[in-house]
C-alpha cells in the first residue's frame, strides 16, 4: 500500500462487477480487480452489492448465509484485505438472520491486518413492480435496525466513513443520522431502470447536502439471471462533482479523499452549521 505524499490525502478505489451464481468465480473476480487497485496505490478499496453471489433466484443466497465472523466468504476477505495491506469495504454479504428463510444483507469492513472492525446491516429494503419488473427484498432479507460508520487512522490523520447500501441512498435523513463524515460509501446494485433517472442524481444530492465525498461501488451489467444493473461506479466530491467513474461492465475507479478540500467546501458554504432542525 503505497500512500500519497500529502498525509491530508486518502487514495480509494471503487470496484465495479457484474456478478453471476457463481460465488468462487465471483470471489476470484474481486480478488483480481483489488489487487489491481492496490497496486495502483489505493489505500481502501469498495466491493459492490451482492458482489460475492447475483443468483437465479433470491432464494440463492439463503444457501450460502454465514454466521457472522465465520465462513469461507469472510475467511476469504480477510485474507484479501491482509495480503493487500489495504481497508477493505466488503459491499454485501449473506450473514445469518433469525429466520431461516432469511439473511441479512451486511457489510464487513476489513483492516489491513485481515480483521474486521465494522458492520452494516442494510435497514432499508428494496421494493419495486411493474408489468415487466418485480423485486421484494423483504421475502428473503430481514432489516438491520442500526447505522453503520467507521473511523481508521493514517499516518496520524483520522477518516471517518458512514456506512449504507443501494435502497438506503433514498432516505436522507439516514445520512443525517450519521453526523459529519468525510464519506459516504454506497456499495448497490441498482436496477437498470431506477438506475438511469435516479442514481447520479441522488449520489450527488447526498454528498452536496452532507458536504462530504461519495464513493459508490456497483453491479453494471446483464446478469445470468437476466437481472440488468446501472452500474456507474462514482466518486464524488464535497461541491457534488463527479471526480471518477464507470458507466458499465467490471473494473475499478481511483481518486484520492482530501482534508483540504472537505475544509474548502464546509467553510465557503457553512451550511452543516446553519441547520435548524
Amino acid at each position: 500500500m503505497t500512500t500519497p505524499e500529502n498525509t491530508l490525502e486518502l487514495k480509494i478505489a471503487s470496484i465495479q462487477m457484474v456478478s453471476t451464481p457463481k460465488l468462487d468465480e465471483n470471489l476470484e473476480v474481486a480478488a483480481r480487480l483489488i489487487k489491481a487497485a492496490s497496486d495502483s496505490g489505493a489505500q481502501l478499496v469498495v466491493l459492490p452489492e451482492y458482489f460475492c453471489l447475483m443468483g437465479l433466484r433470491d432464494t440463492d443466497k439463503v444457501n450460502v448465509r454465514e454466521i457472522p465472523g465465520s465462513g469461507p466468504i469472510q475467511e476469504r476477505l480477510a485474507a484479501i484485505a491482509e495480503e493487500n495491506n489495504i481497508y477493505l469495504v466488503a459491499g454485501s454479504i449473506p450473514l445469518e438472520a433469525r429466520e431461516s428463510n432469511k439473511v441479512l444483507n451486511t457489510s464487513l469492513v476489513f483492516n489491513p491486518q485481515g480483521e474486521q472492525i465494522a458492520r452494516y446491516d442494510k435497514i432499508h429494503l428494496f421494493g419495486f413492480q411493474t408489468e415487466t419488473e418485480r423485486y421484494e427484498e423483504s421475502e428473503t432479507i430481514a432489516p438491520g435496525s442500526q447505522p453503520g460508520h467507521f473511523q481508521i487512522a493514517i499516518n496520524g490523520v483520522d477518516w471517518r466513513f458512514g456506512l449504507s447500501i443501494c435502497y438506503d441512498l433514498r432516505f436522507p435523513e439516514f445520512y443525517r443520522s450519521l453526523g459529519e463524515v468525510d464519506c459516504h460509501i454506497i456499495p448497490a446494485a441498482f436496477t437498470y431502470t431506477t438506475g438511469k433517472d435516479h442514481w447520479e442524481i441522488l449520489l450527488r444530492a447526498r454528498a452536496i447536502e452532507n458536504q462530504c465525498y461519495v464513493l459508490s461501488s456497483a453491479q453494471g451489467g446483464v446478469h445470468l439471471n437476466q437481472r440488468r444493473t446501472w452500474g456507474d461506479s462514482m466518486l464524488i466530491d464535497p461541491w457534488g462533482q463527479i471526480l471518477a467513474n464507470l458507466p458499465q461492465g467490471e473494473g475499478f475507479i481511483t481518486g484520492v479523499l482530501s482534508k483540504d478540500k472537505l475544509k474548502e467546501v464546509r467553510s465557503k458554504l457553512p451550511a452543516l452549521k446553519h441547520r435548524k432542525l
